[in-house]
């Protein structure tokens, strides 16, 4: 559900709610009491937000070094064909 921020005119409080997109515009100013003086202010937004615990700035960073290494440690080890070794022969 979004956020929405008022403003009442006649006194100036500014207020978010969290409503439903659904819902309403609010009208009453919950600080003056004033009926129908309060506008819906268009914000930019804040994007994405994450809430609670367990999210890392290393959770989904990929590093190509890690790639480019693991690359290059499958080729060091990687055994030769065994075309190679039957061409060797053996003490005739």
């Amino acid at each position: 559900m979004p956020t929405y921020e008022y403003e009442c005119r006649k006194c100036g409080h500014r207020f978010e709610e969290f409503q439903r997109i659904v819902d309403p515009p609010v009208k009453n100013c919950p600080k003056c009491k004033c009926r129908n003086c309060v506008e819906q202010i268009i914000s930019g937004g804040s994007g994405l937000i994450f809430k609670g615990s367990g999210f890392y700035i290393t959770d989904y960073k990929r590093s190509s070094e890690s790639k480019s290494s693991k690359k290059d440690d499958t080729k060091s080890k990687t055994p030769k064909p065994a075309a190679e070794n039957k061409n060797k022969k053996t003490g005739d």
